[in-house]
């Protein structure tokens, strides 16, 4: 009976040739994106899951709470951990790690230079390892990082240190240029999918800050996580945790209400808040957009399935009469036509997994190699395809299997069956809602670019032009020599000016604090703080409202406020805020100057409230204003200069242009896939509406030849067919735009400054629909009102 069916459903789809093709294009390529977004989404929530225990893991972040300003720290103060030991029930495990980066030098066994690089390293206690039980390689979790200057290397990184990780044990290189590291245990490669990726971990001990004891002093740089006992139970933990934020933090009085407490291992990836050493967080509202996008890719595939079969229906009346006079039950029938769209299903998911295999490597570029995608490697993508087959089969194909075995006999036969009007309706509501789906993701992907456009065209207060940023060594050898290497620089063809500082104008890395102001502290904010040099504001082109630039000899007591900190601390008048005493973490100097705004961080987020002061020590970055004319040539004399000057460091030049979109770069693949998705689902909606306004052509043939006989012009014919496909577009319009609306004004709210939506992206989405439902229709149209009305009469 099987084999039967399934031979009967494979010549009846070869009979409808173009019926066929045109349902399995458009279920080829919705499934196509519904299998991406599902390798993608599957990939996201993998992170994390690989470890052992992971749901007693936790990490331990810092809140404040100031009267109008709330900050987040993924970090804790350094003596935490120590004091969590005694003060908290219910821990089996507990470790810092503190991450840092600077230049890893490896020589061979002759002295020359094998490997350098800026590396991102981790300053772990040994209990980590107990913690997240990665595997070893060589080494033992209980023996390793127990004594300074050791480390314990992933295997890839002894591969490119040292050749192998069995010749990595023992084996030496150098960190900052100054710490001889020794190689004591190798450890597997963490996998892709994980919020702390362990490259090279040196020894707690070895970390200069480990004996600090500010409570005070937070760094997402300094983190702490912890193993749960098994069956602890979290009310007694919380309990204890209150106490010791009590004894630690609220009885210290420290600024902001400065409050610890628990995340688990399973939301590090997906906060926003908090971040986390890998940088590659998304948001679970992210991944709920991008599945909800694949559920309306599918539903538009099966509308047009379902608009298509039941169009199809009345040319398949003859063979449900005989096969019903020939004693066939209704489920039989619904049976063999569930079979016949099981078999469209299956091709199509065969070609959908050569497409999503081909487009795989595309996706993994789109973010830039940050994510690893693989179609067969996980089982679930064998179940989800499974799932998708039975899932579309069903949806797709029930209701036309229902309404083509529900003919009667009598009148199948004698060729008498008709769609009724509720059939007519039903499709014209799935019509309308799959361009609802369309133009609503139309609207999205205008809105989208739009927003991009304004945020890189407006301006930001300052100066960005053939600025070049380059960081500078720390160490203080290097430092001593910071106006020597000026000089050089700006004797350099092309190099209009320099400034030495520790962040750009536009920056996400923060440094904040409580202060006071004339000797009264402030609780109702913190205020950023930005050390730069003299001729910092110059080479940005910052504007200054009042006063001036600090001397050089004012190195010790003397700030620039922007704007908004005036505002805030109640001055409104900018002359006022001259002479103002600001005192920090123990620096005491006066308000010498006001610059105006300018946006220190990305258009998300509302300007701060900043301080500007020198601090020769910690000038790690530089800028170079260069002639626009000249930048080839003057960045070549540049790294020569540079690495005749340090040659123990690593040069890394990068325009503060590039470092600005950086910010914007989940943005910038929100609005691809937007494009990509919305062309994916215009293109199925529209071949599908092509073959329907082809059935109903044909259908309606006679009809046509009639009217033309009797006077009808082409035109009128045309518009007699387009007529009710153009109504249920613009009902879908009227439907959309409520919808488009919250979402695109519910996506803006996440920028502090956003373009006004206005209301052309609705028009657009309008025209754009209205446009090509118009050339869709009346191409086929057309053939139709042009065909000799003898041929369609001749037969009468």
């Amino acid at each position: 009976m099987f084999r039967l069916n399934l031979k009967i459903a494979f010549r009846n789809l070869i009979r409808n040739r173009s019926y066929t093709m045109i349902n399995i294009l458009g279920l080829s390529i919705g499934m196509t994106s519904c299998i991406l977004i599902f390798v993608f989404i599957r990939f996201q929530l993998s992170y994390d899951t690989h470890f052992k225990n992971a749901d007693r893991i936790y990490r331990f972040v810092t809140d404040w709470k100031y009267n109008n300003f709330d900050d987040y720290s993924a970090g804790v103060p350094i003596p935490f951990a120590p004091a969590a030991k005694q003060e908290l029930e219910g821990i089996e495990k507990i470790a810092r790690i503190s991450r840092n980066s600077g230049v890893v030098l490896v020589r061979n066994g002759d002295g020359t230079e094998h490997f350098k690089a800026v590396k991102d390293v981790y300053f772990t206690e040994a209990d980590l390892f107990d913690i997240l039980q990665v595997k070893w390689l060589f080494g033992k979790a209980t023996q390793s990082l127990l004594e300074p200057n050791t480390t314990v290397i992933s295997e890839k990184t002894a591969k490119a240190f040292f050749g192998s990780a069995q010749q990595a044990i023992g084996k030496s290189f150098t960190f900052w240029n100054s710490i001889q590291l020794r190689v004591v245990g190798v450890i597997a490669d963490m996998p892709s999918s994980s919020s702390i990726p362990l490259e090279i971990m040196i020894s707690y001990p070895t970390f200069y800050g480990n004996k600090n004891q500010d409570w005070d002093s937070v760094s997402t740089y300094n983190e702490c996580f912890v193993l749960l006992k098994p069956g602890a139970s979290m009310a007694v933990f919380e309990q204890s945790l209150e106490r010791m934020n009590d004894k630690y933090l609220k009885q210290k009085k420290l600024a902001g209400n400065q409050r610890s407490h628990l995340q688990a291992l399973s939301d590090i990836h997906f906060s926003e808040r908090y971040g986390n050493f890998a940088e590659t967080n998304i948001t679970k509202k992210e991944v709920y957009g991008l599945a909800i996008i694949g559920l309306f890719l599918m539903l538009t595939a099966c509308i047009n399935f379902i608009n298509l079969a039941t169009a199809q229906s009345v040319n398949r009346s003859k063979e449900v009469g005989v096969r019903k006079v020939m004693g066939a039950m209704r489920w039989q029938l619904v049976f063999q036509f569930l079979a016949e769209t099981t078999t469209i299903t299956v091709i199509s998911v065969l070609l959908a997994c050569i497409f999503s295999e081909l487009m795989l490597p595309f996706l993994s570029h789109l973010f830039k190699g940050e994510v690893s995608l693989s179609l067969f490697t996980d089982p679930t993508v064998f179940i989800f395809l499974f799932f998708l087959v039975v899932v579309v089969s069903f949806v797709a194909g029930f209701y036309p299997a229902m309404i083509i075995s529900g003919f009667s006999p009598a009148l199948a036969i004698k060729n008498k069956v008709s769609i009724k009007s509720g059939n007519l309706s039903l499709r014209m509501i799935l019509i309308v809602i799959q361009f609802s789906i369309t133009i609503v993701l139309i609207v999205a992907t205008v809105v989208v670019i739009r927003q991009m456009q304004y945020v890189r065209g407006k301006p930001l207060g300052f100066k960005k032009d053939a600025v070049v940023l380059l960081g500078f060594p720390g160490d203080s050898a290097s430092m001593s020599r910071q106006q020597l290497f000026r000089e050089k620089l700006l004797h350099v063809p092309g190099v209009e000016k320099q400034s030495y500082f520790v962040r750009p104008p536009l920056s996400g890395m923060m440094n904040t604090t409580n202060f006071y102001v004339d000797g009264r502290e402030n609780k109702d904010f913190e205020v950023r703080l930005s050390p730069s040099d003299e001729h910092y504001f110059d080479l940005f082109g910052l504007q200054f409202l009042t006063g001036k630039v600090y001397a050089k000899s004012d190195t010790a007591n003397a700030y620039i406020a922007n704007e908004t900190f005036v505002k805030k601390i109640g001055i409104t008048n900018p002359q006022l805020a001259l002479g103002k005493v600001i005192s920090q973490n123990g620096r005491t100097g006066p308000i010498v100057g006001v610059v105006k705004d300018f946006n220190d961080q990305s258009l998300k987020e509302k300007i701060s409230p900043m301080v500007f002061y020198q601090e020769k020590r910690q000038y790690y970055n530089m800028g170079l204003k260069l002639d626009p004319k000249q930048i080839i040539q003057t960045m070549k004399e540049i790294e020569n200069l540079w690495k005749s000057s340090f040659p123990n460091e690593v040069y890394n030049a990068k325009f503060i242009d590039s470092d600005i979109d950086k910010y914007y770069e989940s943005e910038r693949i929100t609005g691809l896939l937007f494009r990509i998705f919305a062309g994916v689902i215009m293109f199925i909606s529209f071949i599908g509406l092509f073959g329907l306004v082809s059935f109903v052509a044909a259908q309606r043939t006679r009809e046509m030849a009639i009217r033309k006989v009797l006077g009808a012009t082409t035109l009128e014919l045309v518009k007699m067919l387009n007529s009710s496909f153009i109504r249920m577009v613009f009902v879908a319009n009227l439907i959309a735009w409520p919808l488009a609306y919250i979402l695109a004004n519910k996506w803006l709210s996440g920028f502090a400054y956003r373009t006004s939506m206005g209301l052309w992206p609705f028009m657009l989405a309008m025209a754009t629909s209205m446009v090509i439902t118009l050339i869709t229709v009346s191409f086929r149209s057309y053939r139709a009102a042009k065909a000799n009305a003898v041929d369609a009469l001749k037969y009468e």
